[in-house]
């Protein structure tokens, strides 16, 4: 979070993508740091998946993410 509150402060726009496990940490901290940023949820876990597995994640969220940035 303090990357993309950084970047937002920078005026550049930007989106995090967290795995459903995190999303209670992801808004503590978003809420710790009075930022209210773009976030994307994707399906945990991320680590064991296959390359092509990952490519399809990213492809499924690909225009939730655009949109997110493009606001």
């Amino acid at each position: 979070m303090h990357d993309i509150a950084t970047l937002d402060k920078r005026g550049i726009p930007g989106c995090s993508v967290v795995s459903e496990e995190f999303r209670a940490g992801a808004v503590a901290q978003s809420k710790y740091l009075g930022f209210d940023p773009a976030i994307v949820w994707v399906a945990h876990p991320i680590q064991n998946r296959s390359p092509e597995q990952l490519a399809a994640l990213a492809d499924g969220v690909l225009e939730e993410i655009i949109g997110r940035i493009s606001r």
